[in-house]
Formats: C-alpha cells, structure tokens, sequence
C-alpha cells in the first residue's frame, strides 16, 4: 500500500524537487524500467549510482514544471487510540498541588499505528503532526503507515481484558517480514511530557537501521515552524511554543528539513540519513526533523520524552527530567499503582461503573475503554470543557495551514450527551464540573463580538469560550436546562447552588426558547423565533425539527420543575405554556400524510414551513441537491419518546419506523443499513443520519468529505454507531410501555444493539462518528468499520454507556419524568 515501503530508486532525488508524491511515482516508474531491462538488484544499484548525477537535473525540471511541495495536511481521524494523564480536581478546578501532583496538560493519538496530533495547553492546541519510525532494511525502506500491518493493546489491564488506564503496546510488522516495532505510549502524569518507548526487532537476524521522523505541527499550524536537529534532541519552536525530542540513546546523524522538499524521508531514499541540514527556518511548509538510530542485528530498546514549554530550553529541561525518572515508574503512577494517584484510582471512583458493565457482551472492556475515553476527552485547564473527539475529520486533506480545531471543540449538544453519560457511572464530580462550566459558553454581553440577544449557547466554541461556529440550535439551549434538572433531582446540585445559576443561566436560556430573539454575532444576523430553529441537532437545516422540539419540550418542563421549587410560579407557568404549545404543534406540523414513502404518513426530519405536505424544498448541503422534506427522513423523533414527550407506543411513533427501516430504498435515500462481522450470521442494525446525507467520503473514489476545496454530489454520509445506541433505548421504552420487560426482551436488546455497537468499535475499542456501510468505492476499511471521520466520538462512547445504564435500569436513563407526567396519553394536536 502507499506510504508503507519505498523502493531506492532516482525517486529519492526527483521527490525533492516534484514534490513527494509526483516524485516517487516517477522514480517508481524508472525503477521499475531499470528492474525489467537489468534484474531487480541490478536496477537498484544503477539507481542509487544515478541519484548524485540526477540532483541537479531533477531540480531544474522540477523548476521548468512549477512544481511546488504538498501543502501541509493533518493526520488521519481513523485513531485507534488517544491518551492523556489523569488529573484530580482540586475544589472542582484543575490546579496544582493535588492528589495526582502538578497537572499535565499533554494528549496524543495515534492512527495506522502511528503517533500522530499530540496537544499541549490547552487540549485542542495540535504540537506536532505525526512522529513515524522507518527502519532501513536489506530490501529496502519500512516506513509506519497506512499498508504496515499493526495492532494496537492495552499496556495495563485486569486478567479479563478491561483495560485500566489509556497506556498503549502498539506493534507494527513489516509485510516484507523484515522488522517488527514495538511502542510504548503515555504521558508523564507530572511533567508536559509524552513518553515513548521504541523496540526495534530485525526478524531475519540482517541489520537494520531505525529512525525517528517527526512533522511538526506547533501553535496548531503544520507552518512556520523553526527547528534545531543535533545529536542529543530535536528541537523546534514557534508562535511562543517549543518541543524537544530527547532519547537514551543519541542519534547517529540527526538532520532538519521541510516536507516534500528536504524531509528525511527523501535522505533515506538511498538506505542512509546523511544530508548536512542541522537547522531549518520558519517557513510556509512542514517541518520534518529526523534522527538516525544505531543499526541493530537483534532487539533495540530506545526510551525518548517528548518535553514541551514556552522555549526550546524548557521543553528540553522537562524531556530530561522525564527520562531520569524513567519509563517504569512514570508508567506505574500513570496507571495509578501502588501510592500513586492515577487511571486505577478515576475507575475505582466510578461506583456505577462495574453494574453498567455487567450489561455488555464483551465482557466490560468498551465500557471500561468508555469511562476512560470521556474523561480523556476532557481540556486540564477549563475543568468541565467536554470536547467531541481528540481528532480533525478527514485529516489528510484538511490543510494545517491555519489554526484548526476540528473535533477538538464544545458543542453543547455533545457535552450534554457526555455530562450524562459520567453521571450514569457515578462520576458526580466530573458531571458537576461540566455543569458549572457551561456559562463559559453561553451567548451574553461578554461574548466577544455579540451585539444581539443572549441566553443561547454557542454552536460551537474553543474549550475557553471562543466562539467558533455561531448558529442558533434550539436543543443546544435547552439541553443545558435539561442537564440542570438531572444533576438537581439526584441531589447533585444544591438549592443555593441552583437559585444562582437559575438567575445566572437558566432563566436567560428558558426565555429564549420561549421568544427566541436576534441573533448579532459574527455572520449571524437574524432574528430567531421559536420552535423553528435555525440548525436542527445536525447543524444543517432550518425550520421545525421532532428532535429539536423534543428537546426544548423536556428543557421547558424542567426549567418549569426547578422554577417552582424555587417560588418562581408565574415563569413557570409561562414555560409550560410554550411546552404546551410546541407539543401541540408535533403532529400537525411535523407529521407528513402524503409523503412519498409507505402509507405517506410519518415524522418529517425537518419541515421547513408550517405545512408538512406541501413537498417544500430542504436546504442543499454538503453537495447535495436539494429535495423534497418529506423524501428525507432521520431518526429524530425517536429523541420524542427518550424524553418522555410521546409515549414509545404513540401510532404516529411506531408508524414512522417502516419508513425510516425500508432496506428497499435507493442507496441516496436509504437510512438502515444490516451488517454482518466476520466469523458471525448474526446481521447487526445501523442508520446514517438521515437519506440524502452528504457527509461522508466520496462514493466514486473513496475520498474525504470537502477534499480539494469542494462539494460533491458523490459525497455520502455513512451509519452513525450512536443511532444504533438510540434505537437501542427506544426498543427498551416500547418494551416498558406494556409493563414490565420480559428476560427475554431484555436479552434480545442488549444481543442486538450493544452487540452492535460493540462489533462498531475498532481494536483499541474506540467507537467513530461513522462507520462504512459497503456503499461506493475506494474506501480502505471493511463494512462496519469506521472511517476517516472522527474515532473516537464522545457521543458514541455516551450513547453506549447510557444504553448499558439504562438496561441495568430497566428505565431509559434520559426519561424526564415531570414531561411524562405531563404528556402521558395526552394528544399532541393543535
């Protein structure tokens, strides 16, 4: 496969001045001629003897084409594991001098098993790209990456296979069968430091050569970059941030260079590191520094410390102190051994953890992996601030060439889902920590820029409140209302705690969702009036969505509950009102008689006026064409029945489902999708968003969403594991709606939807936003695995963890019961 093996071939040079990729496709090609005409070995020898006399001529073409070197990209989404310390509140906040010592604010990920964006600062702030090792061989140049055969484990684990903290083993084969790598990955639970631990193994008895390569990606940018290279560490700085790569072992020869252009990698086409660049100035491309590794017949253990700091001395004062503390004991008080305070201690901490696990299939292990991941997913500096995924979607062809957080940011949608999750393990803390961070993200006069109206919360923002994208979704506001009540009612939060943040937070929120108002921030510059929203939980269609009107129902009813216990009785009056109205509104509005599926009666996902059956165009997004409302159909009012807003029995509810299930559907409107896993009859369920959904890899050549710049119509959103974890707690509601579920009942849900959702997850046990539901071409995954979207998701973890919760329940975790109480058997009409 591409980028697992380079051949020494007049490649190495003509990669130089072409560009990487057009450069080694030439080379490729005249090694290739040279192999048929001279013999294989011959050809490479005449090769390599032709690299020095080529340069010259090579650059000079390369000048005549106007070529340039690749703009700088991210790495790829597809992680199979992501890590961070773990780090104890000190009264709520994330300070020093806590149970767990000074706070580490360090996080990696690793894809294809490769180290790759890893943060420093705060937990979207990227330092570097990737650091690959590449081995030089008797038949050639291993390089880490996409082809290499890998497999990713757990350093620390009980007997059973539950991991206990995010330490990771990842093994990494030659396909050759040339060499193995071993790595060990952390962080320094003390220190801003990531460790690694690199075994080199030759399997043939042949010496081989291993390498560092580090692309560099400071202050969040894959640009302008300056780095330092010399035996005793790689160094690199920019924008006020530094790192610095220090091992046991110096490197033999250590170069600095820019991608695409004068990258180690290039150097290494002849089988050696040998180019004279020490230094390479700020510029408009990526930084690559490399380091050479003695040359090993056996097995080589390498320890190095990734130190990182306001300056190059820093980073290097604080690689050197993780190093004589060594890899032993940093990994013991990671994991939280012994005296130390770590991972062991957070799961310890978690008194719902071991009831919800005994509801999986796989015995715990994704549980536990979940209760890991969530807290991962958490910024060290904002106590609270619950990011979507340690990821950038579609990494490779999303340019570096600007800050960029990606999937690194809040949505208060996601956070909702994930502040729910830990309080359905028990983590109190965390789940209030959450809570007393959301005014950092809600619209007032101190949001920076904002002349409109407030109470709304962002759509989506940096970990520090930093609007980012800044449309107005109603459930984003209510779910924060939602939240509050949950924590109230398990006599999480106080009634002094409550009063405050009612007249702080709640009350701005609840009126909004009751009179809406204008919106004055960044390009957003409309007046918004309830319940029509301006994004529904998608983020891409305006109008009357069942999920959205779900939400702002259950958030209502809740700010109504705190409102009186709090003597506030005209407000929350006023709130179940509009609860009362937009309830009124479902059916009438939201419910299509004459649509172009089944019966023609069913849930639209969104209608765009108030007639469902006019056939009123939707927006057109991600490249799709525009299509009539009632020809797109999601699964959203199922989120009616989880809040408790329509009963799991309601006809409208149990008509739409054939609908929304029909597998006879054309691939472009088509919801459900069956999947079968190797070694397995049983054929699993999983739904994409919604039909005609264009957020996805291109079905022509499996490439990713937005990639060159552009939209397509060839662009197609895949199935989405969390739908699976919904349809999951629906079926668990229908079985509750005739009384009390049957063993059987029970079993058949947890065999078929946290059976699924478990098959979904990859081998690090991560779950992704999508996984490949056989559709197209091109696309380097089985069906069922994930994609190149973003692995892992927040919301898949949470979606699973409330599933299992909810089946040692028997009651759906998300049930508000004063909305059942109020709406039970009433009807929703106008």
């Amino acid at each position: 496969m591409a980028g697992a093996r380079f051949e020494k071939t007049p490649g190495g040079v003509l990669s130089g001045g072409l560009g990487h990729a057009r450069g080694h496709a030439l080379g490729h090609a005249l090694g290739h001629a040279l192999g048929h005409a001279l013999g294989h070995a011959r050809g490479h020898a005449l090769g390599r003897a032709l690299r020095g006399a080529m340069t010259a001529a090579a650059l000079a073409l390369a000048g005549c084409l106007g070529a340039d070197p690749p703009e700088p990209t991210w790495a790829s989404a597809a992680k199979t594991a992501v890590g961070a310390s773990y780090e104890a509140y000190v009264d709520g906040r994330y300070a020093d001098g806590g149970p767990t010592g000074p706070v580490s604010r360090v996080w990696f990920s690793i894809a294809d098993g490769v180290l790759t964006e890893t943060m420093y600062g705060l937990i979207h702030e990227a330092q570097i790209k990737r650091l690959r090792i590449a081995v030089t061989t008797p038949e050639g140049l291993f390089v880490e990456g996409p082809g290499a055969q890998t497999r990713t484990e757990y350093l620390h684990a009980t007997p059973d296979g539950r991991p206990l903290s995010p330490a990771y083993r990842i093994v990494t084969s030659d396909p050759a069968g040339q060499v193995e790598i071993v790595k060990h990955v952390f962080t320094d639970p003390d220190r801003q430091s990531l460790i690694l631990r690199v075994s080199v193994r030759s399997l043939t008895g042949a010496a081989v050569t291993p390498h560092v390569l580090l692309e560099t990606a400071l202050a969040n940018t894959g640009v302008s970059d300056a780095g330092q290279a010399r035996p005793e560490a790689l160094t690199a700085s920019d924008n006020g941030v530094a790192l610095a790569l220090v091992g046991s072992t110096p490197f033999t020869h250590a170069q600095a260079g820019i991608v695409g252009v004068s990258d180690g990698l290039i150097d290494l086409e002849d089988g050696v590191l040998d180019a004279r660049r020490t230094r390479a100035a700020p510029g408009a491309r990526g930084l690559m520094l490399s380091g050479a590794l003695p040359a090993t017949t056996g097995e080589a253990v390498f320890d190095f410390a990734l130190g990182f700091g306001a300056e190059e001395a820093a980073a290097t004062a604080m690689a050197e102190a993780s190093l004589a503390t060594g890899h032993d004991a940093l990994l013991a008080h990671y994991n939280g051994e012994g005296d130390a305070v770590g991972w062991e201690d957070y799961l310890a901490s978690l008194p719902d953890l071991e009831r919800v696990a005994a509801e999986s299939t796989d015995g715990g292990r994704l549980a536990f992996v979940s209760a890991l991941m969530l807290k991962v997913l958490e910024d060290r500096t904002h106590a609270g601030a619950l990011i979507a995924s340690l990821s950038n979607p579609w990494g490779e062809s999303t340019p570096s060439v600007r800050p960029a957080t990606g999937y690194k940011a809040v949505w208060p949608r996601d956070f909702y889902q994930v502040a729910m999750a830990l309080a359905a393990l028990g983590d109190r803390e965390t789940a209030l920590a959450a809570y007393r961070y959301l005014p950092t993200v809600q619209v007032g006069p101190d949001t920076p820029g904002n002349a409109g109206d407030g109470g709304w919360f962002l759509q989506k923002s940096e970990v520090d409140g930093t609007p980012e994208w800044v449309a107005v979704q109603f459930d984003q506001t209510a779910m924060p209302i939602m939240l509050a009540q949950q924590l109230w009612r398990r006599g999480w939060l106080s009634d002094a705690e409550m009063e405050t943040s009612y007249e702080t937070m709640l009350r701005p929120a609840a009126a909004f969702l009751i009179a809406g108002g204008r919106a004055s921030l960044d390009w957003n510059q409309e007046v918004v009036t309830p319940p029509r929203t301006q994004q529904e939980r998608w983020e891409e269609q305006a109008g009357l969505s069942p999920s959205t009107t779900a939400a702002m129902i259950a958030g209502l009813v809740s700010a109504a509950e705190i409102a009186v216990h709090l003597g506030h009785g005209e407000e929350a009056a006023n709130y179940l009102d509009a609860a009362d109205r937009y309830h009124g509104m479902l059916r009438d509005r939201m419910v299509t008689t004459t649509g172009v599926w089944g019966d023609g009666r069913y849930f639209l996902r969104i209608n765009t006026d108030d007639d469902p059956n006019n056939d009123s165009p939707v927006e057109s997004r991600n490249g799709q064409d525009a299509v009539a409302e009632d020809v797109m159909m999601d699964a959203g009012f199922l989120e009616l029945v989880r809040y408790g807003v329509l009963k799991a029995d309601d006809p409208d509810i149990l008509g739409s489902l054939p609908e929304l299930d029909d597998e006879t559907r054309p691939d472009l409107t088509r919801v459900r999708y069956g999947f079968r896993f190797p070694g397995e009859e049983t054929v699993y369920p999983g739904w994409r968003r919604y039909g005609v959904d264009g957020y996805g890899e291109r079905v022509t050549d499996g490439s990713g969403y937005g990639a060159g710049g552009r939209m397509d119509p060839a662009q197609r959103g895949r199935v989405w594991p969390l739908l699976t974890g919904e349809r999951g707690h629906f079926e668990l509601a229908l079985a509750l709606a005739s009384g009390s579920p049957s063993p059987e009942d029970i079993d058949r849900i947890r065999t078929t939807y946290v059976t699924a959702m478990e098959r979904f997850a990859n081998e690090g046990l991560l779950l992704p936003e999508q996984v490949w539901d056989g559709v197209g071409v091109g696309v380097n995954v089985r069906v069922g695995e994930g994609s190149n979207s973003a692995t892992p998701l927040a919301w898949s973890h949470a979606e699973y963890l409330k599933l299992l919760r909810s089946l040692s329940d028997r009651a759906v975790w998300d049930l508000y019961p004063g909305v059942v109480a109020r709406y039970a058997g009433r009807s929703a009409a106008p």
